[in-house]
């Protein structure tokens, strides 16, 4: 009883103990903040690259793509066998997108993506990032009449987007035709290049008559319907809210690459004008801010990609849907082996993101073993600060001793000590690094607010907000080192006092 005793008024009294305590604190809050965050980053962006990626993808090696994808589809499906959950061709190509807003013109390098509104939503989730609600359940790329509903997690910015998408699709194709028509008529008021750019489709909509133009104008009817990613069609502000350059029932330009004979113009560019039907927002902003998808039909016309005696159009890629359960790599391996390497590349979505997911993996371990240094430094400081405690309690040892305690009972008190001061630290580095785990994001706002800077900018870290996962197998872990730490550094200060011999120790001065 008496070591307990002891073990609680050392605890009490000796006050330069709490810097091991705040060292061990700070250490396991460290630790498990990092690691939930790092493993709800992991966790979410695998979980979201599943779903708009296809498990596997069958590609092309030429840039001129392959004939013929249903014969490749048929061959793939006698390979695979019942695996097969669904299949859709594409055609993938880089491009320019440009188009006019506010009077002035941006142009920006996008990845085209040609699809099969049929079966694309076969392979992926590519309708559940969709903003129009008919678009989720049944994808089309005509423009819809109004009832745009964009599901957005950005807090105060999405209520400004909400109100600009309100009428978005044909209400607002009819109303820039009419402003069209009405600033034929009467010359607005000339916008200079300093007027904000915002302000331009406001001060424009002033000048129009909303009566200028009737539905028949040639103005109004669409062109080929194309999707893009939300980021590509919004900016923000230097107050930190998002607003739209283009909308639903807005024309753009796309100038991709043909496949025509080298030296041809069919090679240097093309050019085709596109409506804009819908925005993509899948909330990683690597997809949202490159990824424009069209018609695939529409595409392979543009590109000369259609085999004007057979009719079949060439495709890039073959994207494959594997049912649950399904081993990805044994599927991967077998394609492989039928397939030459030098005509296709054959990957699962964890190939093409491998060398990211391996990066995150190794960050991970590296912060764990630099954090973990903090609860070392700190299993030094109890190291050093119990080897004071046996000298300058030399004579209370041999007291001890000599009324009986044991040279076991004396080190139990040292090793209890340490234990102690392991479990207060990991006990309150827990309760704070949960707490900071749960209130992350609103700490991030407010760090943002205090700094006038983001602290967590979706544009560089994929993610609108910060994700989180608490793994209880990590946090015991955690746990369980530092408590181990505390321990170990308390046992060669406990052996010298355990070896001290009462006669000696009650001689000392």
């Amino acid at each position: 009883m008496y070591k307990y005793l002891l073990c609680w008024r050392y605890l009490r009294s000796r006050y330069i103990a709490l810097a091991c305590i705040i060292s061990v604190m700070l250490g396991v809050a460290t630790m498990i903040v990092v690691n939930g965050v790092m493993e709800g980053f992991t966790h979410k962006m695998e979980g979201r690259m599943h779903e708009i990626l296809s498990d596997i993808s069958f590609q092309s090696r030429s840039y001129d793509g392959f004939e013929n994808p249903e014969w490749h589809m048929n061959r793939i499906r006698q390979i695979v066998g019942e695996d097969i959950a669904g299949m859709t061709p594409t055609v993938n190509t880089p491009a320019l997108l440009s188009y006019e807003a506010g009077g002035r013109y941006f142009n920006q390098t996008v990845q085209l993506i040609g699809i099969d509104e049929r079966t694309y939503d076969t392979v992926g989730d590519f309708g559940k990032y969709l903003q129009h609600p008919e678009n989720r359940h049944e994808l089309s790329f005509s423009l819809r009449d109004g009832g745009y509903d964009v599901r957005d997690h950005q807090e105060e910015a999405g209520t400004q987007i909400r109100e600009e998408m309100k009428e978005a699709g044909w209400p607002h194709r009819r109303r820039v035709a009419q402003r069209a028509a009405a600033m034929r008529v009467a010359q607005p008021a000339p916008i200079t290049p300093d007027d904000d750019l915002f302000q331009a489709r406001a001060h424009g909509e002033q000048a129009a008559n909303p009566q200028a133009a009737p539905d028949s104008d040639p103005n109004l009817k669409p062109n080929t319907g194309a999707i893009l990613g939300i980021a590509l069609a919004s900016v923000r502000d230097q107050e930190g809210r998002d607003h739209f350059r283009i909308l639903p029932g807005d024309d753009v330009k796309l100038t991709f690459p043909g496949i025509g004979n080298p030296g041809t113009s069919n090679r240097l560019g093309i050019h085709e004008q596109f409506t804009v039907v819908d925005f993509y927002e899948s909330k990683m902003s690597e997809f949202d801010a490159s990824f424009v998808f069209v018609p695939l039909q529409d595409l392979q016309r543009a590109r000369g990609m259609i085999d004007p005696t057979t009719r079949i159009g060439r495709v890039t890629s073959i994207q494959i849907r594997l049912k649950e359960g399904a081993d990805l790599e044994a599927v991967r391996d077998k394609l492989r082996t039928s397939f030459s390497p030098y005509y296709y590349a054959i990957q699962t979505w964890r190939d093409m993101q491998g060398s990211l997911l391996a990066a995150i993996r190794v960050e991970t371990v590296v912060l764990n073993l630099l954090l973990f240094m903090i609860i070392a430094v700190a299993g030094f400081g109890i190291l050093a600060i119990f080897y004071m405690i046996v000298f300058e309690k030399t004579r209370d040892i041999g007291i001890l001793k000599s009324l009986g305690a044991s040279s076991q009972g004396i080190m139990g008190i040292f090793l209890s000590y340490g234990m102690s001061l392991g479990a207060v630290g990991a006990g309150s580095g827990l309760a704070i690094g949960l707490l900071i785990v749960t209130y992350i994001n609103k700490i991030a706002h407010f760090l943002g607010w205090l700094t006038g800077r983001p602290l967590f900018d979706p544009s560089i870290y994929y993610f609108q907000t910060i994700p989180t996962i608490i793994d209880p197998l990590t946090v015991g872990l955690i746990l369980g080192g530092a408590m181990l730490i505390a321990t170990a550094a308390s046992i060669l200060p406990a052996c010298r006092a355990a070896m001290l011999r009462p006669v000696e120790a009650l001689r000392y001065e």
